[in-house]
């Protein structure tokens, strides 16, 4: 029997300050830890706050690719995604409000495939349509670039 997926869901994740820079975060039976460089007064015992945001963008866009290109039948041999992001910081250092802390962002998204031209362009164009956190980025006003390398086998 096939488990139907509700098309509407509220996700719970708490968080608890361990310290002035641990954040223990929890979801369903799930334990993550959040945490500043060493640098910036942290104990580097996980990504800081906004690595984790960047991070989601990229596992988003993992999932999201792969499920689109199931569903149009398309072979992903091997995915590797980098994001370069421009941050500024001078609203997390307290010197000013920032109304838009990441400017843009640059997403390279590396794929070995037997897939044609034509069926990586509906994977990018559904990618763009489908992925939850990009589209909240883009939302926001951030400059998105999304640049795909394709590598044939």
């Amino acid at each position: 029997m096939a488990i139907k997926m509700k098309p509407y869901v509220r996700q719970v994740v708490t968080g608890t300050a361990e310290s002035h820079s641990v954040t223990v975060l929890k979801t369903r039976d799930l334990m993550d830890v959040s945490d500043e460089p060493v640098e910036r007064g942290g104990t580097n015992e996980g990504m800081s706050p906004t690595e984790l945001f960047e991070s989601s963008l990229i596992a988003c866009t993992n999932v999201i690719s792969h499920k689109v290109a199931k569903k149009n039948g398309v072979n992903l041999m091997s995915m590797e995604i980098t994001l370069d992001a421009g941050f500024n910081r001078h609203g997390v250092m307290l010197k000013e409000e920032v109304d838009l802390p990441f400017e843009d962002m640059k997403l390279m998204i590396e794929v070995t495939t037997d897939a044609s031209d034509e069926e990586m362009d509906i994977l990018a164009k559904e990618l763009a349509m489908y992925c939850p956190i990009s589209k909240m980025i883009v939302a926001a006003g951030t400059k998105l670039e999304t640049q795909w390398i394709i590598n044939r086998p």
